[in-house]
C-alpha cells in the first residue's frame, strides 16, 4: 500500500498520481482518466495548458468515486498572470472541471507576473477555491527571486525529475522550507538509455519488475511525488505495482550514481520565457 506525503500546509497527498501531459482532449483523456481511477489512482494531474481539464473533470464525476477520495492537480498559465487574470483564470479551471474546489493549484511557468499571480492562488485558498497551492519548473534561481515575496511558501515544486536528473541543489533548498518535490517525466520521457541503464535492468531483474517499476519505486522511496502518463491500460496498471518490493540502502544509492545533474529542459535557458508565452492560445475556445 501506497503511503500518503504530508505536504507543509498539513494536507496529505497521494505519493503516486496519475499525468494527462500531451493525452487529446479527443476523448482520450477520458478514457485514460477514467481508467486510472478505475484500476485504483486517486491523483490526477492537469493543467489548463494541457486543454484536457473538462474530460478529467467528466471522468471524475462519471467515476462515481467521492469526489473527498481523489486529488486533483491543475496549472495557471503563463497567459494568465498577475492577480486579476489568474483570479479569473482559477474560476475557469473549476468550471471547466466541474469542481468546487482544486486539491492543488501550480504556477505552471516561473515568469512574468508571479507575484501577482501568487497573489491570486492565496486569496483563491483562504475562500476554499484551492486547498493547496505551488508552483512549477522553479529552479534555485527563481525560487529565490520569487518565493522570498510570497506570504505562503508553496507546498510542492513540480519540475523535471529521474535517476538522470535528480535536482539536488533544488532539493537543498526546498527541505529547508518543507516543500515536497513533484516530478514530472519521472521515467524521462521513454529515455531508452535510462530504462535500459544495467543497474535499473540488473534490478528489475531480481524483484520481478520491469524497469518503470524500479524506477518509480527509487523515486516514491526518495520522498518524490510522480505521476507517470500512459494511454495504455497495462501500463497504467504496472505504473501503480510499485509497494511490493523495497529498494534496500544501496540499491537507492546505485540508483543515485546515475545522476547527471542535467536535464532536457533548463528553465533558466535564456529567450525560454518569450517563446512559452506565445506558444498558443489557452484561451482561444473559451
Amino acid at each position: 500500500m501506497q503511503t500518503p506525503i504530508k505536504l507543509n500546509d498539513g494536507r496529505q497527498i497521494p505519493a503516486i498520481g496519475f499525468g494527462t501531459f500531451q493525452i487529446p482532449n479527443d476523448g482520450s483523456t477520458y478514457k485514460a482518466v477514467k481508467e486510472a481511477l478505475t484500476v485504483g489512482y486517486r491523483h490526477i494531474d492537469t493543467a489548463v495548458a494541457y486543454f484536457n481539464e473538462a474530460e478529467v473533470g467528466q471522468a471524475i464525476k462519471d467515476s462515481g468515486i467521492p469526489r473527498d477520495e481523489i486529488w486533483v492537480t491543475s496549472k495557471l498559465w503563463l497567459q494568465d498572470y498577475g492577480f486579476d487574470a489568474a483570479t479569473k483564470a482559477i474560476d475557469l479551471s473549476l468550471k471547466k472541471l466541474g469542481l468546487d474546489y482544486i486539491d492543488l493549484y501550480l504556477l505552471h511557468q516561473p515568469y512574468g507576473d508571479v507575484p501577482g499571480a501568487w497573489r491570486a492562488l492565496e486569496a483563491a485558498q483562504q475562500a476554499g477555491k484551492l486547498k493547496s497551492i505551488g508552483v512549477s519548473n522553479m529552479t534555485p534561481k527563481y525560487w529565490q527571486q520569487f518565493v522570498p515575496q510570497f506570504k505562503v511558501v508553496p507546498a510542492v515544486n513540480q519540475v523535471e525529475f529521474n535517476p538522470y536528473f535528480q535536482q539536488q541543489p533544488l532539493r537543498q533548498l526546498l527541505v529547508a522550507q518543507n516543500v515536497k518535490l513533484e516530478a514530472w517525466a519521472p521515467l524521462g520521457q521513454g529515455n531508452q538509455s535510462l530504462l535500459n541503464e544495467p543497474v535499473i535492468t540488473a534490478l528489475a531483474t531480481k524483484y520481478h519488475k520491469d524497469a518503470g517499476q524500479v524506477i518509480l519505486r527509487f523515486e516514491n522511496q526518495e520522498g518524490i511525488i510522480v505521476f507517470p502518463k500512459s494511454v495504455h491500460l497495462s501500463r497504467i496498471k504496472s505504473n501503480l505495482a510499485i509497494f511490493d518490493f523495497t529498494l534496500t540502502d544501496t540499491e537507492m544509492a546505485q540508483i543515485r550514481a546515475l545522476d547527471t545533474g542535467k536535464g532536457r529542459h533548463d528553465p533558466d535557458t535564456p529567450g525560454l520565457e518569450d517563446r512559452l508565452l506565445h506558444a498558443f492560445d489557452v484561451h482561444a475556445d473559451d
